[in-house]
């Protein structure tokens, strides 16, 4: 351990390349970014330094084949939180962008004394490290954790802007209507991305630039679940793209939550008849209000199916975690449900019981339920979500959108289509036909496989 509190592992030997990755400290990005280090040092025999913040960091315990560097992210004064986070996520990147730039560059100037480093993996989100890697002379490549799709849609967030899609109503002629620029989104998706449009177009134009100029783009993703937005994205963006995912299917290695599991309630799962149980998470960061909360209580009472239900601290605002639910419906409820704070979600979407994923559709959410053949029931947010439910409704129709929001009778209908009715076995089908694609992509001669192996000889090549 050195002075300042960082792990070092032995040095790696001379002929044994480093690489230097860099994830933006959230859940949906540190996840991905971890996965991504396992794969590399597993299949590409690299030595992996993971350079982190302060505020939310990983924990190097559960990773002793690497290297930890934290730096200071300016966090001194003002501690931001999670609450923080979801009033103004495009305030906490650009802190971050603005306050770790010294640290960061000279954490790695030292490191690239020490070893030889072959490049930088930074998160897309993190755009000032093309600057400290042009000043190094380090190729840098860049993680974008969000689907294809997203990247192509939010490189016309300007023109959006500009039309008034962010602030639509349902009195917009094209509020419910597909739009000229892209006839897959509606109107109601872009402006659910943002409640603070100008900021986030201008942030998003500012990654994008960056990430133009670095020598490669990682994705998250396959090639067959987004083959024509990966054409444009690569016409629009002329450097090297590399479609390796789903990331996690490459091994079944230690979790990487930043939140406490709750690895109980498997047990409480291993008594639910197949295909049964409505599994019903938010994600780590996706709040809703103290009705939409009462209203989804409501829906799993009333169902008649068993389901598990993810309440994060924090998920309803102004609440701590369960003082919301309706009174005594703990006890109507029973041994019909349950409720944890958190609970390993790859397992639980593995697991013969489940039926369906009632999610806020982020991007690792979605490809987790595509890769265990899961059908959705989608209540996106913000950000990308909305944008991916669109497709997991529309494009890929794996599950159903709920697109009056969190309306009893809607989400009511959308399960039971989804559990019940005949077009549930219809999207069971699509879903599990394409968890078979992924799998074959990830097998040799496969697209992620081959993507694996372009990436590695790439990086060997600098």
């Amino acid at each position: 351990m050195n002075s300042d509190g960082s792990l070092r592992s032995t040095q790696p030997p001379a002929t044994r390349r480093s690489i230097i990755l860099f994830p933006l400290p959230f859940q949906g990005h540190i996840n991905p970014m971890l996965q991504l280090a396992n794969i590399l040092h597993t299949h590409g025999d690299f030595h992996i330094i993971i350079i982190h913040t302060q505020f939310n960091s990983p924990n190097p315990s559960k990773y002793p084949q690497f290297t930890f560097q934290s730096i200071k992210d300016g966090n001194t004064e003002y501690q931001y939180n999670i609450t923080t986070l979801t009033d103004d996520p495009i305030y906490i990147f650009n802190y971050l962008n603005e306050n770790c730039v010294d640290t960061f560059k000279d954490c790695v100037a030292g490191l690239i004394q020490q070893e030889p480093v072959a490049c930088m993996i930074t998160d897309a989100a993190f755009f000032f490290t093309q600057a400290v890697a042009d000043e190094l002379k380090l190729p840098r490549l860049v993680l974008r954790p969000s689907s294809v799709l997203c990247a192509v849609v939010y490189c016309n967030l300007t023109l959006f802007y500009e039309k008034g899609y962010f602030n639509c109503t349902n009195k917009d002629p094209f509020y419910d209507a597909p739009l000229p620029e892209y006839p897959i989104i509606k109107g109601k998706d872009i402006s659910k991305i943002s409640t603070k449009p100008l900021g986030h177009k201008d942030f998003a134009n500012k990654m994008f630039e960056y990430m133009k100029q670095s020598s490669g783009i990682i994705w998250n993703t396959f090639k067959e679940l987004e083959q024509p937005e990966l054409e444009t994205i690569s016409h629009n963006f002329p450097i090297p793209h590399f479609t390796l995912g789903p990331f996690h299917k490459y091994f079944s290695g230690s979790s990487s939550s930043l939140i406490d599991e709750d690895r109980t309630i498997m047990s409480w799962l291993d008594t639910q008849p197949p295909k049964s149980t409505i599994y019903v998470s938010f994600g780590s960061v996706a709040c809703i209000t103290e009705s939409e909360f009462q209203q989804v209580a409501n829906v799993l009472e009333n169902i008649g199916l068993p389901f598990l239900w993810v309440v994060r601290p924090g998920l309803v605002t102004g609440s701590k975690w369960l003082e919301s639910l309706p009174e005594t419906w703990l006890e109507r409820v029973g041994e019909k449900g349950r409720i944890v704070k958190w609970c390993c979600q790859k397992e639980v979407l593995a697991h013969r019981a489940t039926g369906c994923f009632w999610t806020h559709n982020g991007w690792n959410s979605t490809m987790e339920s595509i890769c265990e053949g899961v059908p959705m029931v989608c209540s996106p947010c913000s950000y990308d979500q909305p944008l991916n439910a669109r497709y997991v409704s529309d494009v890929w129709k794996i599950g159903v959108l709920l697109e009056d929001g969190f309306e009893k009778e809607g989400i009511e209908k959308a399960i039971k289509k989804v559990m019940v009715d005949k077009e549930g076995d219809e999207i069971r089908e699509r879903i599990n036909a394409l968890k078979e694609k992924l799998n074959l992509s990830l097998k040799e001669g496969g697209s992620s496989h081959k993507s694996l192996k372009n990436l590695v000889d790439y990086i060997s090549s600098f």
